[in-house]
């Protein structure tokens, strides 16, 4: 969500009770998630699904890697079975820890203790 202003944003944080992170934390954070995203889908037969590694490539923010993630498990899904894509989603998920408002985070599923 590129187009809220820091100062909006300190604001929302405010209001959810959460401390934001710097911005140098963020940056560095974005792109630790967008490497180990692309490091996931990177075969050893070169790139298969360019779209994907496009679009986690140019992602502008966090939130935009997030929503990313369900595209990550497709491929992951195709490449590996789901069993083995979903702990490979699960730790990217990790990774977003802090980062995000409470709003946009997983919450936990009975279906998957």
């Amino acid at each position: 969500m590129s187009w809220i202003t820091p100062s909006l944003r300190n604001s929302l944080y405010g209001l959810l009770g959460h401390s934001q992170p710097s911005e140098s934390l963020l940056d560095n954070r974005l792109e630790d998630i967008r490497e180990q995203m692309l490091e996931l889908i990177d075969g050893d037969d070169g790139p298969r699904h360019p779209h994907v590694i496009r679009r986690i490539r140019y992602a502008t923010d966090l939130q935009a890697l997030w929503y990313l993630r369900g595209d990550l498990m497709a491929v992951l899904a195709g490449m590996h079975g789901e069993a083995q894509a979903r702990r490979q989603v699960r730790g990217i998920t990790d990774m977003f820890r802090g980062l995000l408002p409470g709003s946009l985070t997983s919450r936990p599923s009975p279906l998957f203790g």
